[in-house]
């Protein structure tokens, strides 16, 4: 039986909960949130359903689980520009958090943006081995790249690396059509974008975060599939170290057991390489 744990039970938390016990992902869950009504309510919601899963809401109960999902904090909304934007109300909260990631054995999924920088965050000042630490974002970001590749008439399932947010790299090279610059240019800006249609309409992305979490808790319960796009703690992949950013992973139960280094094209190298320098700019304040 899988033990799930989800700090932070807001739209996309309680609904990965949901999902979970949906899914059959884990049937015995520890939920967390520092607003006891919401909380209160969202257990309440789970357990109607009426579902064989038992749900705990004891902060001591973290330890003892095998996967937890971190979504605490506070989301972009149309006022903040880019995810980047919240790093600094997100890294206090993230802080107080710090003591579940010290005791946990488990595998660590941040979801909390900037996600990239976070999960950098909990994999050194967490003490989570880099294998242990897997942020999400990657799978969403290919999945409206996908799209945006069907509006231009290719049929081809898209992979996104680099960062959760401005920095993203869309990998053109690997489509079975060429894609000019300036196309990818202008594909790239509307990939940017594309999230905050979302959260101006209602306020949030939640069903996109949400289904793409259960994929990625599911390939880590099973493993043997194939890579998933997600942020690792790099250490010379890519000719990159000292930050986390998206890049090819094959997951399974012991975490990341594999990145993959495909072949990019000097365009998606210069791209990768701005994605980690960025990066690595924030997150070298974590490493003294």
């Amino acid at each position: 039986m899988t033990r799930l744990a989800v700090i932070g039970t807001g739209r996309i938390g309680g609904e990965v909960a949901f999902l979970a016990g949906a899914l059959g992902i884990a049937q015995d869950m520890v939920l967390l949130d520092e607003n006891e009504a919401l909380l209160g309510a969202q257990v309440q919601d789970l357990l109607h359903t009426g579902w064989d899963i038992n749900v705990s809401t004891d902060p001591g109960d973290v330890r003892d689980t095998d996967l937890c999902v971190y979504t605490a904090g506070i989301s972009r909304n149309p006022m903040v520009k880019t995810r980047a934007d919240l790093l600094g109300v997100n890294l206090t909260i993230a802080e107080s958090c710090l003591p579940y990631a010290r005791r946990f054995s488990g595998l660590w999924v941040t979801v909390t943006n900037p996600m990239d920088v976070l999960n950098y965050f909990f994999h050194r000042k967490g003490g989570l081995d880099r294998r242990r630490c897997i942020g999400f974002g990657g799978q969403l970001d290919s999945a409206r790249f996908t799209l945006a590749l069907r509006g231009e008439g290719i049929r081809a399932e898209g992979t996104v690396l680099g960062e959760h947010g401005e920095h993203q790299v869309p990998v053109f090279s690997r489509l079975p059509v060429p894609v000019a610059i300036p196309e990818r240019e202008r594909i790239l800006a509307a990939l940017r974008a594309s999230s905050m249609k979302v959260i101006r309409g209602k306020g949030a992305t939640v069903f996109g975060p949400a289904v793409h979490i259960a994929a990625l808790l599911r390939a880590l319960i099973s493993g043997g599939g194939r890579p998933l796009p997600c942020s690792c703690v790099v250490e010379g992949e890519y000719s990159l170290r000292g930050c986390s950013l998206g890049v090819p992973a094959i997951l399974g139960k012991e975490g990341v057991q594999e990145i993959r280094e495909l072949p990019l094209d000097p365009w998606e190298m210069e791209q990768m390489e701005r994605a980690g320098g960025f990066l690595r700019q924030i997150c070298g304040s974590f490493d003294g």
